[in-house]
């Protein structure tokens, strides 16, 4: 049954220990008397005597836990539980009241009731005060005694503490459905966007080779050797979580030895990447995007231009800095999703672990950006 499923392993675990324990109390307790004192022995039936009370509030446990509780967690049927519970309580207490051991008191109401209705047709005699006291001493005993009105509130307490272990586990499983389904809307949303870098990044250098076609077709054909190199890179790194930082630096170094053919002596192009990588990883084209973004806004045809591109590492944090100057024209192209892209990505990949610093000046650009390495 479905309720059933829903019952989390661990509040199972939990009910079976502490009825386990309860049921092994009354051994405990008659092994430590008879261990402490000689002249009693081991005597069975005063365990199953315990035992059938403790086994009457497991039952009563048992629907509970199974066919009311489940009505309120899982259902929210509040009214149905509650006239439920109530019954079943109501029940409880009738079987507990039909249970209790004669008393004697009763025994001598009842005897005092026949010899009354034997002699009904006597007139009655005048009480005297002692008879009166004797009258209510012998009256009958109330419905509910006073171990009665104990079991109800243990009952009642149980119930309660079984809603409270119930809510908890369900709270808890709930928690880790909701992450389940944030983590995999997460891992949706960074695939979307690694789709949308790729037709992104190749409009781009395609438009590059377009360009170059009509200027000079020997860089042309080099720039597509170059373009079949990052390709592949794309083709078959772009879809990982991770990639190695050589493979990633390696890719840079052919973009930017793409972008120096397309441009002449005025612009200066510097790059500092580190010869040597660590073993480390991080997200495929996570920096090209700044790096786009200086080619596509930072030259200028009418005078000098220049973009410095460098990477540190250090203490297992990546540091990518970009500077360049800004085109003496805005380019107004539309239809770009780079810059908002990796910010989104970044926000989905590392929460508030890493520092975007980005200085937007009227002649100047500079990203400043550091990430953990995977």
């Amino acid at each position: 049954m479905k309720w059933m499923q829903k019952q989390s392993k661990y509040e199972n675990m939990a009910y079976v220990g502490l009825w386990g324990l309860l049921l092994a109390a009354p051994l405990l307790s008659l092994y430590v008397r008879t261990s402490n004192d000689s002249s009693l022995e081991f005597n069975w039936q005063e365990v199953f005597i315990v035992w059938r009370h403790i086994i009457v509030y497991l039952l009563v446990f048992l629907v509970h836990n199974f066919i009311l509780a489940p009505l309120l967690i899982y259902r929210h049927k509040r009214w149905l539980y509650g006239i439920l519970t109530l019954c079943m309580i109501a029940l409880f207490t009738f079987y507990q009241c039909q249970q209790r051991p004669d008393n004697p008191r009763r025994e001598r109401f009842r005897h005092r009731m026949e010899q009354r209705w034997e002699h009904r047709d006597r007139p009655p005699l005048p009480e005297s005060h002692e008879a009166f006291r004797r009258h209510h001493r012998d009256r009958p005993p109330v419905f509910m005694g006073e171990r009665d009105i104990i079991s109800i509130v243990i009952i009642i307490l149980m119930c309660g503490m079984n809603l409270g272990i119930k809510l908890y586990y369900k709270t808890r499983g709930d928690q880790k459905k909701l992450l389940r389904l944030e983590k995999q809307n997460l891992e949706q949303q960074l695939e979307y966007l690694k789709y949308q870098i790729n037709p992104h990044f190749f409009m781009n250098t395609l438009n590059n080779i377009h360009a170059l076609v009509d200027i000079d077709a020997e860089k042309a054909k080099s720039t597509i050797l170059e373009l079949s190199k990052m390709m592949r890179f794309i083709l078959y790194e772009g879809d990982k979580k991770g990639v190695p930082l050589s493979r990633e630096f390696d890719f840079i170094r052919n973009y930017i030895t793409l972008m120096r053919l397309r441009y002449t002596d005025k612009v200066h192009i510097n790059v500092d990447l580190p010869q040597q990588a660590p073993d480390r990883q991080l997200p495929p084209l996570m920096l090209i995007t700044f790096i786009e973004n200086a080619f596509k806004h930072g030259i200028s045809y009418q005078h000098d231009s220049f973009i410095d591109i460098s990477v540190t590492i250090h203490d297992e944090h990546l540091t990518f800095c970009c500077h360049n100057t800004k085109a003496d024209t805005p380019n107004t192209e539309k239809g770009g999703v780079g810059l908002a892209n990796v910010k989104q990505r970044l926000n989905l990949l590392y929460d508030h672990d890493y520092t975007l610093a980005i200085n937007d000046e009227a002649d100047h650009y500079n990203v400043e950006l550091t990430i953990p390495l995977l």
